[in-house]
């Protein structure tokens, strides 16, 4: 939505509240009469078919009809087209219900030409800026010679020929025999006419004075001037249709602010807002004027058309205007859509083709080299992405997947998932072992009673091998005696047994706590996985957040640029002394709003939105005056400056 919108919707209720406001006013006359001077055959007339049609139309033209509030030209003819059929089969039809469609008309169109001027105008800063980098830098200015350096030769060759038969026509004219009496002869007398040609026009003064790079900065500065012209006749043109176009003077409280507030004062701003429309459409494109005689030759216009409509009958008024519109939509908007593209490719920026050639012609040149290299290695190549796709599967699957199940396992108690150094039934069947030689050998010694065998099998349980140790002592002291024997083998063995129970239980206590943070261990198995997946998901999104990043801050950066403009123009208006701007620096003012309106709208959040709309709309009413619209864009910088 831009201020085209808001306008056209503005000036709409404007006429709706008018409308009412006359109607509802008792010496309003209506179809020659007072409000109580309708007759029952008016009201008749009013319920019959046409003037149910013509309704339909006016509801059709109206912003409140629909959720599109401006419609395009094919569909403001179409509805005016309708409306002249039903004129010219009808003609006792309801005259204030034509007006009434031919303001809306008016008022459609009026937004057309607004978009049309603005969507026309705010390109060509980007052109200027371009033209002001050329101009601003050796670099870019000797680019773009080089750029232009084949459009530069053609039309070198172009005027060479066109010298050729120049002098070609000349000769034939002081009747010189050009008969070809034979080839070389021929050949010889047109080598010499293109070497004066190009004698002739390389000694010319541009040609003797300039070189390549200054012809090329002359040629910028003469495009980015063209630009400049057309950029101040379109802003005017803006200015002049928002300021002067189709002002009823109707206030928000419904109060009607024109002079006589009659019917005809209404239906005259109209016709002047018409003519006015037409004018600016005609005349908005012709650089061969200047500023003063642009808006002069519009206000000309304006004032001439009483004197145009005073001889035409009151009844064929509303076609004429329907005429006009009509013709404004088809022909008048056409030809200056044309006109204005004409100028902006003639003194824009140089085409795509132009630009880049260079680099694409080069592109061109090599690319049998870099097919060549990849065709050589297409083998080595096809081996690479296939061992790449597989080692991203196996570290996916490896790394991520498997430890991510093991969690899962461990979490559900799965047997497979649990962490071990030993088996379960190990340290019970060694324990049982152990409690067996040892009970052996101490009965082997002396014989016990089943009770004390049960005391022993208890202490060796505890760990207490008090009778073997005792019996390891004493043969120590005669170890020959000890080993024919073999009790001190049979010691030193159960010792070794109990040495391999005692590192089971301490392998057991560890195998305790490696289970108790058992879910710890699986998390740092995929801690790894995790990482790399992560990082390589930041930098894929970084790479593209980077890139959307990049366009919010080319968002803030412009925005900020705008609010420069936008105190730029305001510091320099032509009209600060009056404390009003000019219909230029009005019209350029609002490209300006209009683009920083919409890089607002993808920046700013809703609600902060909605808050920027009532700086916007203040900043856009002229009739605040040059000091106030300069506090507005202050007060624009400090309160949203977190998101400019």
């Amino acid at each position: 939505m831009s201020f085209v919108v808001d306008q056209v919707r503005h000036v709409d209720g404007q006429l709706d509240r008018l409308q009412l406001l006359l109607a509802s006013t008792p010496s309003s006359p209506t179809r020659g009469g007072s409000i109580e001077d309708i007759s029952d055959d008016d009201i008749v007339q009013r319920r019959t078919l046409p003037t149910r049609k013509l309704q339909n139309l006016v509801k059709a033209l109206s912003t409140t009809s629909s959720p599109k509030i401006l419609l395009d030209s094919f569909q403001i003819g179409l509805l005016l087209a309708q409306f002249d059929e039903l004129l010219s089969h009808e003609r006792n039809t309801h005259e204030e219900l034509e007006w009434l469609l031919v303001g809306k008309a008016a008022v459609q169109t009026y937004g057309v030409i607004l978009k049309t001027l603005l969507e026309q105008t705010i390109p060509l800063s980007e052109d200027i800026w371009y033209w002001n980098e050329v101009l601003g830098s050796y670099q870019y200015t000797a680019l773009y010679s080089i750029q232009t350096s084949p459009l530069r030769l053609w039309n070198w060759s172009v005027t060479i020929y066109h010298e050729c038969q120049h002098r070609l026509e000349a000769l034939r004219h002081d009747g010189i025999n050009t008969a070809r009496p034979n080839v070389d002869l021929s050949w010889t007398r047109f080598y010499n006419l293109v070497r004066d040609s190009i004698r002739a026009r390389s000694i010319s003064l541009p040609a003797t004075v300039l070189s390549p790079f200054a012809l090329s900065r002359t040629e910028a500065q003469s495009k980015q001037n063209g630009l400049r012209k057309l950029r101040e006749l379109s802003a005017s043109g803006l200015g002049v249709l928002m300021n002067e176009c189709l002002r009823f003077d109707v206030d928000e409280e419904g109060n009607i602010l024109m002079k006589n507030g009659s019917k005809e004062e209404w239906k005259s701003i109209v016709e002047k807002s018409i003519t006015l429309m037409e004018t600016v459409l005609k005349t908005v494109t012709s650089l061969e004027i200047g500023l003063s005689e642009f808006e002069d030759t519009v206000f000309a216009s304006v004032e001439d058309e009483p004197a145009i409509v005073s001889s035409v009958s009151e009844g064929s008024r509303q076609a004429l205007l329907s005429k006009r519109l009509q013709h404004i939509l088809h022909v008048h908007l056409r030809e200056h859509q044309t006109a204005s593209y004409r100028l902006a490719r003639k003194y824009g920026r140089p085409s795509v083709i132009v630009r880049y050639w260079l680099p694409v012609t080069l592109s061109l040149a090599f690319s049998g080299t870099i097919l060549g290299i990849i065709s050589r290695k297409r083998a080595a190549l096809g081996t690479w992405m296939v061992e790449a796709a597989e080692t991203s599967f196996d570290f996916w699957t490896n790394w991520v997947v498997e430890p991510v199940r093991r969690i899962i396992g461990t979490i559900r108690h799965d047997e497979d998932s649990e962490v071990a150094l030993m088996s379960k039934k190990s340290l019970e069947g060694d324990r049982a072992s152990l409690e067996r030689m040892v009970v052996d050998f101490v009965i082997d010694q002396s014989p016990l009673p089943e009770a004390e065998v049960m005391t022993l099998r208890q202490k060796v349980r505890e760990g207490d091998l008090t009778p073997v140790l005792r019996v390891y002592e004493r043969d120590l002291r005669r170890p020959f005696m000890g080993t024919i024997r073999g009790d001190l083998i049979r010691a030193l063995l159960i010792q070794i047994q109990k040495t391999k129970v005692d590192v089971e239980v301490a392998i057991g206590g560890i195998d305790s706590l490696l289970k108790s943070q058992e879910l710890v261990f699986g998390f740092i198995g995929l801690t790894p996985g995790l990482l790399v997946c992560v990082g390589v998901i930041r930098w894929l999104r970084g790479l593209f957040n980077n890139r959307k990043g990049l366009n919010r801050g080319k968002r803030q950066g412009r925005m900020i640029r705008l609010l420069r403009n936008l105190d730029r123009i305001l510091a320099s208006s032509s009209s600060a002394d009056n404390d009003v701007l000019s219909y230029k620096d009005h019209g350029l003012l609002l490209c300006q709003v209009h683009e920083l309106r919409q890089h607002a709208k993808r920046t700013l959040p809703n609600d902060v939105y909605r808050e920027f709309l009532e700086e916007i709309h203040d900043l856009e009413d002229i009739r605040m005056g040059v000091g106030k619209q300069s506090k507005v864009v202050e007060r624009i910088r400090w309160a949203y400056a977190r998101w400019i």
